[in-house]
């Protein structure tokens, strides 16, 4: 049979387009099915790692589900913590979802493993780093498909590469293979987590100096005797190397390395672990300024209370104090002898009571981890504010302007109650008068147990009340004061002008508290308190009611001004010296640098600081001496609340003002001087 030619040349043409169609075809479906392939994967592997899902066969609609990437590794073989160390890497996870929306990868808590003469994180053995996956409302199904890098080491490093998609369906309940959901919840427990208190918390952690960085701790329940494992998170700033750790009745202290020539930062963070669970160690503030190399904080318990006994007593001398006392003594003059030991036992139990509640506010807030010291109520404008009316309204009555009467006298004279009011009102303005005679026994009582430093707050409480005691219980002391007479009113007008001293003492703090505002709205209160007690006076009883009304209207909106007003910054600097503003990140860097530093920790409120800038540190020769020895001035103004203060006094033992820090030249040591300095103090320095 033949075929025509022509009939042939067209078959063979016909063939040619057809068959080249089917390779267009087959090649389409290539590219089109060969992706979703391979995106199908639900494992990936590379040289000695393969990595599954651990997931559920089936998600619970609107509830969140841990799942895990689980790294099986071949034996002596590791992968990484986030923070992998000296070396290596963290593994990383690009998760794209469809239908559901995941949270942050999180980790498990590693170990350490040294290599030589470095130290990684990491994990030795199998690992499932995990995931929180959650439905999206209405979703009948989710998928994730994730892109992996991971690095697997031995002594040679292998990286690996790999891409996994999960599909599953969504519906009323999550099912787990069991075995999965075992692995699954092994890791998630080792998760640093808060669900739990940790047995641990943070004291403070400080820089040792340029190389070390130390972190107190305290433990409590069942961990008291236990050493925690802690890994820090920022590789930047500290080494992975097994930190120094020692423990003593005080907690426990860790060492850590600092990374070579990183610079300090403001707070970092850790986790915590008991080799079960873990906790996190978040924002831990870290202060430039290392605790003093003296053991004060060795001293016995007997011995701080008797301490703090003696400068109670001493307290009774301090301008703060004697206003508020003399008014008593000047009751005291006609209270009969009979009810001496009364007066005796309620100014007692004002003092103690008010020292204890102090003590145990400051107690408080420490315990719940927030930073305060001695004194902090005079770190309050609205708290200035009331003293400041107070103290004003007794000097104007000291003064003949008016009479409180009976139900304010109580405050002040010796009525029913007065002597517990007017233990409570010493207390309060003798705060910052401690600082020149309590310094050591007040920093211990802020790192003693609770107990203990109750104790102290108690032993300074008697030893302010203990001569006023003497005075009314000795016979002797009794007949040799003064038998009442015209005298005393003169004493009263002559007193009443320690009390307008005071006034204006706190009217200058609360100008540093909140500026010029401070000023104005505590003249513009006095003022209106003068002109309320002038319209009182009349015998009408409306004016009456009209001043009373005016009065409390003043004190309303003074102490409204006073909480609302936004306060200027708590670190001021005299333009015209050489002092610059607490920065601990400036100090380190200067002591780095081999410069001396001086670092001032002052308050607006603390009188024996104010003494000691205008008769020594800022005198011309002091200046000149520091200029002369290129010595780093720092003036820590503790006026306002100032965390970062009270973590530096807290470092260096105190807790109260003044304190003098001196960093000299090349040195890591820290040097605190006497509260109370003289000129030859400075030269020492340098001699």
């Amino acid at each position: 049979m033949f075929t025509c030619p022509h009939t042939q040349s067209k078959y063979d043409k016909t063939n040619v387009i057809v068959w080249g169609a089917v390779w267009v075809w087959l090649i389409l479906a290539l590219l089109i099915f060969l992706p979703t392939t391979s995106k199908a994967q639900d494992t990936a592997s590379g040289d000695h790692v393969t990595v599954r899902w651990l997931a559920p066969d089936t998600f619970s609609a609107n509830q969140t589900e841990r799942i895990g990437f689980y790294f099986e590794v071949d034996p002596e073989w590791h992968v990484y913590w986030k923070n992998a160390g000296d070396s290596g890497a963290a593994p990383r996870f690009k998760v794209q979802p469809d239908g559901a929306t995941t949270g942050d990868i999180e980790w498990p808590f590693p170990v350490r493993l040294p290599i030589e003469h470095l130290t990684n994180l990491g994990y030795e053995g199998n690992v499932a780093y995990l995931l929180p996956v959650t439905p999206e409302a209405n979703a009948k199904q989710l998928s994730l498909t994730v892109d992996l890098e991971w690095l697997v080491c031995k002594i040679d490093c292998i990286p690996g590469f790999g891409q996994m998609t999960l599909t599953r369906p969504v519906g009323n309940k999550a099912n787990w293979k069991a075995n999965d959901l075992a692995l699954r919840d092994q890791f998630l427990k080792q998760v640093p987590s808060t669900d739990s208190p940790s047995p641990w918390t943070v004291s403070n952690i400080y820089a040792l100096d340029e190389t070390k960085l130390q972190l107190n701790l305290k433990a409590g329940g069942n961990k008291t005797d236990s050493i925690p494992t802690v890994f820090p998170l920022d590789g930047d700033l500290i080494t992975a190397k097994q930190p120094e750790v020692t423990q003593n009745n005080d907690g426990i202290q860790l060492v850590f390395n600092r990374v070579p020539g990183a610079n300090l930062t403001t707070d970092t963070d850790m986790i915590i672990t008991d080799g079960q669970s873990a906790w996190p160690l978040s924002q831990i503030p870290i202060s430039a300024a290392p605790p003093p190399l003296s053991n004060e904080s060795s001293q016995p318990l007997w011995l701080l209370v008797l301490a703090a006994f003696a400068g109670g007593i001493i307290l009774n001398l301090m301008p703060c104090v004697f206003p508020v006392l003399s008014i008593k003594l000047l009751g005291l003059l006609e209270t009969p002898a009979s009810k001496r030991v009364h007066e005796a036992i309620a100014y007692t139990a004002g003092v103690l009571a008010t020292f204890a509640a102090l003590g145990g506010l400051l107690l408080l807030l420490r315990s719940s981890g927030n930073a305060i010291g001695w004194g902090f109520q005079l770190q309050s404008a609205p708290v200035i504010l009331g003293l400041i009316a107070l103290f004003w309204l007794m000097a104007l009555s000291f003064s003949g302007v008016f009479e409180f009467g009976n139900r304010l006298m109580t405050m002040a004279g010796d009525q029913r109650g007065g002597a517990f009011v007017t233990g409570m009102l010493a207390v309060f303005v003798a705060t910052p008068c401690t600082g020149p005679f309590m310094g050591v026994a007040l920093g211990a009582a802020a790192v003693l147990p609770a107990t203990s430093a109750m104790a102290i707050f108690l032993g300074l409480g008697a030893g302010l009340a203990a001569p006023f005691v003497l005075l009314c219980l000795s016979p002797a002391l009794l007949n040799r004061l003064p038998k009442p007479g015209a005298w005393m009113e003169t004493l009263r007008q002559f007193l009443a002008f320690p009390l307008y001293l005071t006034v204006i003492w706190l009217l200058w703090v609360l100008g540093r508290l909140m500026g010029d505002s401070g000023w104005l709205i505590g003249s513009l209160l006095m003022l209106t308190l003068v002109f309320a007690i002038w319209l009182g006076r009349s015998q009408n009883q409306v004016r009456r009611w009209t001043a009373g009304g005016i009065a409390l209207v003043a004190l309303v909106l003074a102490f409204t001004s006073a909480k609302t007003i936004k306060p200027p910054s708590g670190q001021t600097t005299a333009s015209a010296s050489m002092w610059q503003s607490f920065d601990s990140t400036m100090i380190q860097q200067a002591r780095a640098d081999g410069q001396a530093v001086f670092v001032d920790y002052t308050a607006a409120w603390c009188i024996t600081c104010q003494v000691n800038k205008k008769l020594v540190l800022d005198t011309e020769p002091v200046q000149a001496l520091f200029k002369e020895n290129n010595v780093l001035l720092v003036r820590a103004d503790w006026t306002h609340h100032d965390p970062a203060i009270t973590q530096a006094l807290e470092a260096l033992g105190r807790n109260s003002l003044p304190v003098y820090a001196w960093y000299a030249a090349g040195t890591n040591q820290v040097e605190l001087l006497p509260q109370i300095l003289q000129k030859r103090m400075i030269r020492n320095l340098f001699e």
